[in-house]
């Protein structure tokens, strides 16, 4: 029986959107919102918030949420989730990202298949197709495409438009990456006790040091996503949205 415990990293500053992990949504912490969602995943026996910030901590326990305290030197969201690691017990943990306040349940429990098979991956991550109303995406350098191989493990993750096609195909297939993760244990204290790779660095995409670095990633195909926030437009979207849903 796989125990699977959900982390999401949580830091206070925000380069785009200041203190956004405290942005107020319909009355409740947008943290708080995230981890909601996080709780009602079906294949995940744990919540657990890691942050650096008293402040989330206090927002976060008014709830009933349990917090643990991380390092403020962490240089991702990953490496902030190992250390909170080191102290839970599981088999498979789960980084899920503070700013995704509309994260479908489901998506957590796809993203955790992988690892109920006999042969699981170090990592598992999750894929959408690029439709072709879309495909404007595919140069936008803030939408991260990924490639795989016949088995669904990542090639690839970058920026720039991947596969470049020399010439155009019709059966292209375009994927952009959802910035959900589940770890084995193992893989998960391996990866942070590496030092950031050079692609990872040129690309600013921290699952490249898996790929340097041999670990496997196996993507799982998804068609539903919801808006994560990283500005105040996207902000006033899910704002929009969760009323939307509350006035039903």
């Amino acid at each position: 029986m796989m125990n699977a415990v959900i982390l999401i990293p949580a830091r206070l500053h925000s380069s785009r959107l200041p203190k956004k992990m405290l942005a107020d949504l319909c009355g409740e912490p947008l943290i708080v919102r995230t981890w909601r969602q996080a709780a009602l995943s079906k294949l995940a026996s744990r919540v657990v918030v890691a942050t650096d910030s008293t402040e989330i901590a206090g927002a976060l326990q008014a709830y009933g949420a349990e917090v643990v305290m991380t390092s403020p030197d962490a240089h991702c969201g990953s490496e902030r989730v190992a250390e909170a690691a080191r102290g839970i017990d599981a088999d498979v943990f789960v980084n899920l990202q503070g700013d995704e306040p509309l994260i479908d349940p489901q998506n957590i429990d796809l993203c955790l298949q992988p690892f109920l098979q006999t042969d699981p991956p170090d990592c598992a991550t999750l894929v959408y197709p690029v439709l072709p109303e879309d495909f404007h995406q595919i140069d936008d350098p803030n939408v991260v495409k990924v490639v795989m191989d016949s088995a669904g493990n990542a090639l690839y993750f970058s920026r720039s438009p991947v596969p470049f096609q020399r010439e155009v195909y019709a059966s292209t297939l375009f994927y952009r990456h959802i910035g959900l993760y589940a770890f084995t244990s193992g893989a998960l204290q391996r990866y942070a006790a590496l030092p950031p790779s050079m692609l990872e660095l040129a690309e600013s995409l921290e699952q490249l040091r898996l790929l340097e670095n041999g670990f496997r990633i196996a993507c799982v195909k998804t068609t539903v996503d919801h808006p994560g926030v990283n500005t105040h437009e996207d902000l006033e979207l899910v704002r929009r949205l969760i009323s939307a849903q509350v006035s039903r």
